[in-house]
Formats: structure tokens, C-alpha cells, sequence
């Protein structure tokens, strides 16, 4: 496999990107790494942090069909799913909605009600829309980018663990040091002008390519020992209620194997497990109301078994 070009458009996104979003290269490599395993983010932060900024720039950047949907309590599942019409004089025909295209923005996804929430399920898992006993599949390559504020309860209603478990990764923007506020400054002269200076570094079908590239990269036995025991133990953590499914070390994995190739290596390492395991597997945990209430974060759990299970010796495949 060529992980150069797999570098490349890391390096490349990583550039276009934060000409508009300034000093979050870390957070953009890691959508870069999602978008390589197909996968699906949550950004979860305050307002006015740039998650929704971020979700358009990338999709501007990677050349794909960008469509927003804007969650509000009264917003339908056909609302975002589509629906069946009848033509004057003809039979019925299926009213694609939004969910039909390559890159899907669900902004304050947490504010429409749990049965509109639902509607993204079978998209998001199986990459396709079932209505009235059809089914109709979703363009390559599909993801899901959802924007949620943390502070705000009024109106809004909690994803459900199903969702949650969805979400390849839950990302964080976090304020900005000072040097870069400023330069987020200069740059917001005007607010329909956010994205003028992100160009374009790829196109849809290079993404796929690259997707189908990352089944090259060596994973060893010791490695996937190393993802499954952490996963095991978040189900046996006290206070923890619900650990990570097998759905989550699997998406771990891969996304270790785009870490990997995005560094230059066709192999996986544990220091790849460990960089992601926060954002891979954090939001999937459910804490238990006792346990939240004395302060135990999901972040935290994660972080503490990283600390106390042993990292397995991984060296570099013979070619």
C-alpha cells in the first residue's frame, strides 16, 4: 500500500482547513482519521467554539455533497429521511431528503425529539433508507458529522445509547489560546466569508480509494488483545453501567489502522490504541447516576484502565 498518499491527505486537510479553523490541527487530524474508516463524529462542546464552521470546511475541502439539517423540536423523521409523494396523474414516487448525500451536518442534533433521532440509525450503520418496505441506498462515502451543546437541558432530549454507540468518535473543540483567538479575529471580517480560504484536496473517489487502501494495514494479535481487553474491562469498571461494545473496539481499530498509515507506517502500534481510545470510546460509556454525581467521567475511566493495563510489545512486520 502507498501510506504516503495516505500522509498526503492528512497534511493536506489538516493545511486547507485551518486557514478557518485556527489552531485545532489536532481535532482536524482526527476527523481525517474518520473520514478514512467511514466513520461517523460528534462534536460536543459550547456555543461559538466552531463545530458547525469545522463540519463545512471539511466537507468543502474534501469536494463532497455537504447538506445541513437543523434538529429543532417539531423536525420529522421524513423530515431528514424522505418520503413517499404522489405525482398529478402518476403513481407515487420517493422525496429523497437530506440524509441523501456524502456528508450529512445534523447541527443540535440532541434538540430533535427521540423518534427523529431514530431516523438516522439505520443511515448511519448501515449506509442506506428503508420506507414502505423499499430500500434505497445512501451515496459513497457517507458520513454524519452532529453538533450537540453540553450545558444547555431545556428543550432538548439525551441521544440514546444506540446513537451514542453510532458515533465513531466524540470530539471536543475547546476555547482557543490567546494568539490564536486573535488570529480567529482577523480572519471573521465577515460571517458569509468563514470558508473562503479552504480550498479543495481531494474528491470523493480518492476518499474511497483511500478507505479501501487502510485493510492493508497490519494489525497484530497482540494489538487486537490489547483493544478487546480494554473494551472488556470499561464493562466491569464500578460505577460504569454500560461498557464498550464490540462495535466500539472494532471502530478503535480502524481507526488506529488510519492513525498508522497517516504517520507513515503500514502497521499498527499501541501508541496509536492509546492516542484514540479517549474520543473512541469515552462517549460510549454509561456512568451511573451515583457514581456522575461524585464526579467520575467517562473521559476519566478510559484514561485510568490506559494507565493500569499492560501494553503489549508490537514490533515491525517482516515484509
Amino acid at each position: 500500500m502507498d501510506v504516503s498518499r495516505l500522509v498526503g491527505f492528512r497534511d493536506k486537510l489538516v493545511g486547507s482547513v485551518s486557514k478557518t479553523i485556527v489552531g485545532k490541527a489536532d481535532v482536524i487530524e482526527l476527523v481525517a482519521y474518520d473520514v478514512l474508516v467511514a466513520g461517523h463524529v460528534l462534536f460536543e462542546d459550547f456555543p461559538g467554539l466552531g463545530k458547525t464552521t469545522l463540519a463545512k470546511a471539511v466537507a468543502k475541502a474534501m469536494g463532497c455533497e455537504f447538506k445541513r439539517v437543523q434538529c429543532t423540536a417539531d423536525l420529522l423523521p421524513a423530515d431528514i429521511t424522505g418520503t413517499f409523494v404522489l405525482e398529478a396523474g402518476k403513481d407515487f414516487r420517493f422525496l429523497k431528503g437530506p440524509v441523501f448525500t456524502q456528508i450529512l451536518l445534523a447541527d443540535e442534533i440532541n434538540r430533535s425529539p427521540p423518534k427523529t433521532q431514530s431516523a438516522l440509525l439505520e443511515a448511519m450503520q448501515e449506509r442506506q433508507v428503508t420506507a414502505e418496505n423499499q430500500t434505497f441506498p445512501l451515496p459513497e462515502p457517507f458520513i454524519v458529522f452532529a453538533t450537540q451543546n453540553p450545558i444547555e437541558y431545556e428543550g432538548t432530549y439525551p441521544l440514546p445509547e444506540a446513537q451514542m454507540d453510532r458515533f465513531t468518535v466524540r470530539l471536543r473543540m475547546g476555547y482557543p489560546v490567546h494568539e490564536d483567538e486573535v488570529a480567529i479575529l482577523g480572519l471573521r471580517r465577515s460571517p458569509v466569508e468563514d470558508l473562503r480560504e479552504v480550498v479543495q484536496v481531494t474528491g470523493p473517489d480518492d476518499i474511497i480509494s483511500m478507505q479501501q487502501e487502510l485493510e492493508g494495514v497490519y494489525l497484530d494479535d497482540d494489538v487486537k488483545a490489547y483493544i478487546v481487553t480494554l473494551a472488556a474491562k470499561t464493562r466491569e469498571f464500578a460505577g460504569v453501567e454500560v461498557g464498550v461494545s464490540p462495535r466500539g473496539a472494532i471502530q478503535l481499530s480502524r481507526l488506529c489502522r488510519a492513525r498508522a498509515a497517516c504517520s507513515g507506517r503500514d502497521f499498527v502500534t499501541p501508541d496509536d490504541v492509546k492516542a484514540l481510545a479517549v474520543p473512541a470510546l469515552a462517549h460510549r460509556l454509561v456512568v451511573s447516576t451515583d457514581y456522575a454525581m461524585k464526579g467520575l467521567r467517562q473521559e476519566a475511566v478510559v484514561e485510568r484502565l490506559l494507565s493500569e493495563t499492560p501494553v503489549p510489545k508490537v514490533s515491525e512486520p517482516e515484509p
